[in-house]
């Protein structure tokens, strides 16, 4: 409830900001963008020249009988029906390709994001929640660009030139098209106001939604194992339930707000047929006037009623927007510091000097930890489940900092050199190695694209996995299932440790990289 008022109080400016800069991202088409405006332009132009010409065919042709600008007329609403085509085909086709360019951009920058976060942001945001927000709500950001925002501008530029072209035709009828035109477009802002909150809160569920759905078919394994496809079918469609319920009220919504303005502009529709027919009976106006007015208010009819969809589309693209731009404006705990410097000529002096650590800064869960390890030097780190032994490991790479004490390599503090430089000459194996749907070769050359055949052989063989690998039908080119599926837990390993020993780091940290492989093995390789 708290969440819902935030936004309805700060509905304008919210939605404004977070629009807004969505449409930064138009400034690497600033051409199409403008061009797309000329078109936009073009379409409202000639679809009010049609009502004119109208005016004219029943004034100058039928009422006095002037065949030969009969004869012209056909032609000239041909005309300006091309016109009005053209353009329109070219604010279709630029409103289509500004979309999926700044959707790029930004699915790009999400990316980028992402990737350079510490392992502290993956631990606080699920996998599928974060998947949602790079595909839903992009996508729903998209939809918006390619057609609210144009036609959004297009309904207040068409209202606008429409106005004036009615008020020179008659003042009178021309007030009473543009008197209910506005009650049309509060009732949809007002509506759109309401919807804020509700899209959010659609949004924030397929998040959930996609989460439950990617923890699933990822752990389908154990759930098939403790037979709890029941359970995991329940949770699946208490999720798919929330996202129906919140889709249902905001959709509720909507719908009555289109039959109402529907029903607001035939009101108007009466209205002029009432006066003008009287207006038309005593001269005070052309019947010819009448029918372009009508035309008018005809042509600007759906522009308005679209207003309450448009703004439907915009409050959806806010709530998006402001879920995209969280992770873009998401600090990252680790980066590089301002003067920091490439780690070159490693000897592997490692130290652990007072350190301290903890997930939350109020809970450290490592107190004082000395470590000094010498080049060449063996350092076994043991300890119960638990103990922290995993997470010292990750101190030394960065992938979490210390919140006391310092973490060295030849007496170079690791905050003051470059993460690249760093995670370059520290090669980890962690104990659940991840592996990508590839071949053999492309996992263990995974850090060294150029490697050689012959490199990855040599790396294969000091983990013990070449004899295995001459096993299979495909050899190095064998493909590797999702994750590594297809093979065990202990050859999984293995190939992590010849991925890692192709780098060549000074430095090499095996978290418990062998669990899964027998002793005998587990001595060759060491």
């Amino acid at each position: 409830m708290t969440l819902t008022l935030r936004y309805e109080r700060g509905y304008s400016r919210g939605a404004m900001k977070q629009n807004l800069r969505v449409f930064g991202y138009l400034r690497y088409n600033l051409k199409a963008s403008l061009l797309a405006y000329v078109m936009l332009a073009g379409t409202a132009a000639f679809g009010v020249l049609t009502p004119l010409v109208i005016k004219q065919v029943i004034d100058l042709g039928i009422a006095h009988d002037n065949r030969e600008f009969l004869i012209l007329a056909p032609f000239l609403i041909v005309l300006v029906s091309l016109g009005l085509g053209g353009f329109e085909y070219g604010q279709a086709y630029l409103g289509q390709y500004l979309s999926q360019t700044v959707a790029m951009h930004i699915r790009n920058d999400l990316y980028e994001t992402m990737q350079r976060q510490s392992f502290a942001f993956h631990d606080r945001n699920e996998t599928g929640n974060l998947m949602s927000r790079a595909t839903v709500d992009v996508e729903q950001i998209r939809q918006f660009i390619q057609a609210g925002m144009l036609q959004l501008t297009y309904t207040l530029v068409l209202f606008i030139t429409t106005a004036v072209v009615v008020l020179r035709l008659d003042w009178q009828l021309g007030l009473i098209l543009l008197t209910a035109l506005p009650l049309v477009g509060a009732r949809a802002f007002f509506v759109s106001r309401r919807l804020r909150p509700l899209w959010l809160r659609v949004q924030q569920a397929q998040g959930v939604f996609t989460s439950v759905l990617q923890e699933n078919i990822v752990g389908a394994r154990v759930v098939r194992a403790f037979v709890l496809e029941k359970s995991e079918l329940a949770k699946f469609n208490k999720a798919n339930s929330t996202v129906r319920v919140d889709s249902l009220a905001a959709n509720r919504i909507s719908a009555f707000n289109q039959p109402l303005m529907a029903w607001l502009l035939n009101c108007a529709t009466v209205a002029l047929l009432g006066f003008g027919g009287y207006q038309v009976i005593h001269q005070q106006v052309t019947l010819g006037a009448l029918v372009a007015v009508l035309e008018y208010r005809t042509s600007l009819a759906a522009p308005v009623r679209s207003i309450g969809m448009l703004l439907n589309m915009w409050t959806r693209a806010a709530a998006s927007a402001q879920r995209v731009f969280e992770i873009l404006d998401a600090e990252t705990e680790v980066h590089d510091a301002p003067n920091a410097k490439e780690l070159t000529a490693v000897a592997g002096h490692v130290r652990f000097e007072g350190v301290s650590f903890g997930y939350d800064p109020k809970r450290p869960i490592l107190h004082n930890i000395n470590i000094d390890a010498q080049p060449g030097q063996l350092i076994a780190l043991l300890g119960p489940s638990g103990s922290g032994k995993s997470t010292i490991t990750q101190l030394l790479p960065r992938f979490y900092d210390v919140t006391d004490g310092r973490v060295t390599i030849d007496g170079q503090d690791v905050r003051d050199v470059t993460i690249a430089s760093l995670r370059k000459n520290v090669g980890i194996v962690l104990q659940d190695p991840f592996l990508f749907s590839d071949t053999i070769h492309g996992n263990i050359a995974y850090g060294v694209p150029s490697a050689t055949l012959e490199q990855v052989i040599a790396v294969a063989k000091a983990a013990r996995l070449h004899d295995f690998i001459m096993t299979l039908p495909d050899n190095y080119d064998t493909w590797v299932g999702e994750r590594g599926v297809t093979l065990s837990g202990g050859q999984r390993q293995r190939m992590a440790i010849a991925r890692t020993l192709l780098l060549d780091p000074r430095v090499l940290i095996l978290d418990d990289a062998t669990s899964s492989v027998d002793m005998e093995t587990e001595y060759l390789i060491q």
